[in-house]
């Protein structure tokens, strides 16, 4: 019995996979190997499968994936009390724990192996992804490591197919940098939604226009929704920086979960530039944009992305003027 459970995909698929192509031959997996699904599955049917006999082999495998999704999960009770020696089990319960003090997790600790698959916390993405790449036979420079773990966030499923795209193209023991980045992931060293952040931070008008009108004519590698969640994300750890003013940057580090301590002048910086009320603010426009993306008529009728983009940057920077009045014309 094999109980794969947590908010992280990834790792519980790694090993379901591994299960399914090494457990059995190629030759029994035939009559041996039934993979079923949890919203398809009703406990009485995984039971009555897993009590049969293997046919011309030892065990049987049964996979059950999206078990979350099985509405009598709890009927596996019993089962478990009395697993078949013969079969083995594997529950795939994705994005969510089960209860560590269920009757199910209990008996599936007794009886067989449990592994919760967390998530990874953002401080600790580059580091997994110069790891993983080393299995690619790549070396992931630490500023490369960087750019893609602030692009592509906390989705190993997507860093790894990302990771996988390069090690196609680049030789063996290759060192992945920035420029690599720029060229197989899509991300632009210079136009990228962690650089707004910083003009914004700073209230450069010529450096923000600049990145605004690129991601107007390249909407497809800057996809507003995910710009808006970068800057949702980027503003609330400026929300919690008002409340950290007096704190040393040890704790600032700690509480704001950045990957090192150089970005902490620049969190400083920005609640400096944006008081606690406009902060707060930015992170309610943000929500608002966020909305009109996704369909939620807010007069958002007729606008497309690049619109949408240049109007919410405008009213971030209350209608475009700087610190001496200089107008910013979108």
């Amino acid at each position: 019995m094999y109980l794969l459970h947590g908010e992280e995909p990834f790792f519980i698929d790694l090993i379901e996979r591994y299960i399914g192509g090494n457990v059995l031959a190629e030759s029994e997996r035939a009559f041996n190997q039934i993979v079923l699904y949890g919203p398809d599955t009703g406990y009485q049917a995984v039971v009555d499968q897993a009590r049969q006999y293997p046919m011309m082999a030892e065990r049987q495998v049964i996979i059950i994936r999206e078990a979350q999704a099985m509405k009598e999960l709890a009927g596996l009770e019993k089962y478990l009390e009395h697993p078949a020696p013969t079969t083995v089990l594997v529950l795939s319960h994705k994005h969510k724990a089960l209860k560590a003090s269920s009757k199910l997790a209990k008996l599936a600790q007794e009886k067989g192996v449990v592994f919760e698959s967390r998530k990874l916390y953002d401080n600790q993405i580059p580091a997994w992804i110069k790891e993983h790449a080393l299995g690619l036979h790549l070396q992931v420079r630490q500023d490369a490591a960087d750019l893609m773990a602030e692009y592509l966030g906390t989705d190993l499923t997507l860093i790894v197919h990302e990771l996988e795209k390069m090690a196609l193209h680049l030789p063996a023991k290759s060192e992945v940098t920035p420029a690599h980045v720029e060229e197989f992931v899509g991300i632009s060293r210079e136009y990228n939604v962690f650089e707004l952040q910083k003009a914004l931070s700073q209230k450069n008008m010529k450096r923000i226009r600049n990145i605004v009108q690129y991601f107007s004519s390249n909407p497809k590698r800057n996809p507003f929704v995910l710009v808006v969640a970068s800057l949702a994300s980027y503003f609330t750890k400026v929300y919690l920086m008002h409340f950290l003013q007096r704190a040393g940057d040890k704790e600032v580090q700690e509480k704001l979960g950045l990957r090192n301590s150089f970005a902490i002048a620049e969190y400083r910086l920005t609640a400096k530039n944006y008081s606690f009320d406009k902060t707060r603010e930015v992170i309610s426009l943000l929500r608002e944009y966020d909305l009109m993306a996704k369909g939620v008529d807010f007069n958002a009728s007729g606008k497309d992305e690049s619109a949408l983009l240049k109007e919410l940057i405008w009213r971030i920077l209350d209608g475009g003027s700087d610190a001496q009045g200089n107008q910013w014309m979108i």
